[in-house]
């Protein structure tokens, strides 16, 4: 059985991927202010602390880290699956493997979270270092797909 993906689809598919991509890296700035605020009860003296509990910012961090995980994963298997149907093949390039990097990375994360429940300082700490790297290889992915989004653009 031979199926076409009409053109149509196949040229306003690749706009999908990017703009997935730009709302989860807006989640994940989302992600990171939850997180900080999660971060300040552990510091924050006794009244601070109660304020700070009641906005429920460590049940909001762990929902919408839960999400950008799916979310992660379904943007990378979207964006190489795009790629495959116009081209054919995928490109092993910088935004490709970097992208794939990161949702390694993102589930690396997301499975340290059992640990630090139980107080893992290092589970902590890892989680930090490699959400903050997530966000800033999550930057320097928007840029580069907004450079891959022009050339697919001029195509046209």
């Amino acid at each position: 059985m031979n199926f076409a993906i009409p053109e149509a689809v196949k040229t306003y598919s690749q706009f999908f991927h990017p703009v997935f991509m730009w709302v989860i890296l807006a989640l994940t700035v989302y992600a990171l202010y939850l997180g900080i605020q999660t971060r300040r009860i552990r510091t924050a003296d006794k009244e601070q602390r109660k304020e700070l509990i009641k906005k429920n910012f460590r049940t909001r961090h762990y929902q919408i880290g839960s999400a950008l995980l799916a979310l992660m994963v379904l943007g990378s298997i979207g964006g190489m699956a795009v790629t495959y149907i116009n081209n054919g093949k995928l490109f092993v390039a910088p935004h490709l493997l970097v992208g794939l990097g990161m949702t390694g990375a993102i589930a690396i994360s997301a499975a340290l979270v059992p640990l630090m429940q139980k107080g893992n300082e290092l589970a902590r700490y890892t989680h930090i270092t490699l959400n903050v790297t997530l966000l800033g290889l999550f930057c320097w992915q928007a840029f580069t797909g907004m450079d891959i989004l022009q050339r697919i653009i001029s195509k046209l």
